[in-house]
């Protein structure tokens, strides 16, 4: 059975709920990167979240699996979930506004729907998705014209950085199926991909950043590091393996779609930011993606 179905209404919740924890992100890595370097933020990120997941689990009596192919299965998605994608956007973070690079990891889908097209069985291109794949892009494009780009190296570098985690998330969502395959629980699967990235990340913060070095940061970026951690990380994993396991790697990945629209929305009711009619326009034009993805609009009324 092909896992690009429409979603319920449920899932379309959570999917607007997953947007919000990881439109935050972009928020609460910005002030964190203000004192820490890239690979350190990550290191705090994951490290927060598997305690917080480990006692979750602790509390919740589910036990943590032990066997070695349920490991390797957390390696690999916390390499291409995590740490590529987490490390990127953070060091891309250092050389564009935030707000570009939510807009730059909107470009997930069409990583998703390309891979899974040659990786999967059940997930093929098909006309709706190609038309949802274009009007997203399209929307994306129109908010990226209210952004501005200066077109300098280090600029075009941060792009690029966005980019390749997109990419890197789109592998991921596909890589992800085989956690429903192995019955493995949302919550596990999200303790498992954090702390394998927390393992893999650990030698390298210490070789690079040596954080012993850094100053101690100040209130801000401590709480900063907790949202990212307990709210971006903890939780938003919980929700998204749930949403793999239920609607498909597809179907989930629109999430990216709708994290500018979070970002710019969240900016105009708590920030006093202006929505400005190319940001109305390309929200029209992703809303629309989302649609023809879904498949709904493609259909006949019975």
């Amino acid at each position: 059975m092909s896992e690009a179905r429409s979603m319920r209404l449920s899932e379309w919740g959570l999917l607007g709920f997953l947007s919000l924890l990881w439109g935050g992100s972009f928020f609460f890595s910005k002030v964190a990167l203000s004192e820490f370097p890239p690979l350190t933020v990550v290191f705090a990120r994951v490290s927060i979240a598997a305690a917080a997941l480990w006692l979750y689990l602790r509390l919740r009596g589910i036990p943590v699996p032990t066997a070695a192919s349920t490991w390797w299965a957390f390696l690999g998605m916390g390499l291409l979930n995590s740490l590529i994608p987490f490390t990127l956007i953070f060091w891309g973070q250092t050389l564009i506004d935030s707000g570009l690079a939510s807009i730059l990891n909107a470009t997930t889908p069409v990583f998703s729907i390309l891979v899974a097209h040659f990786l999967t069985r059940d997930e093929k291109l098909s006309v709706n998705k190609l038309a949802g794949v274009a009007l997203g892009i399209a929307g994306v494009t129109v908010l990226l014209g209210g952004q501005t780009y200066t077109g300098s190296d280090g600029a075009l570098w941060g792009v690029l950085a966005c980019m390749g985690a997109a990419l890197s998330y789109g592998f991921a969502n596909t890589f992800g199926r085989r956690f429903k395959r192995m019955g493995i629980d949302p919550a596990v699967g999200a303790f498992g991909q954090i702390a394998a990235t927390m393992i893999m990340a650990l030698p390298l913060v210490l070789v690079i950043d040596q954080p012993w070095r850094l100053n101690a940061p100040g209130a801000a970026v401590w709480g900063s590091l907790v949202g990212l951690a307990l709210l971006s990380t903890a939780l938003a994993y919980i929700i998204f393996f749930r949403l793999i396991a239920t609607a498909g790697a597809t179907n989930t990945s629109l999430v990216t779609l709708l994290i500018p629209v979070s970002a710019i929305l969240l900016g105009a009711s708590f920030l006093d930011e202006r929505l400005s009619t190319p940001q109305l326009g390309g929200m029209v034009l992703i809303g629309l993606g989302l649609l023809a993805l879904d498949g709904r609009i493609f259909r006949r009324p019975s």
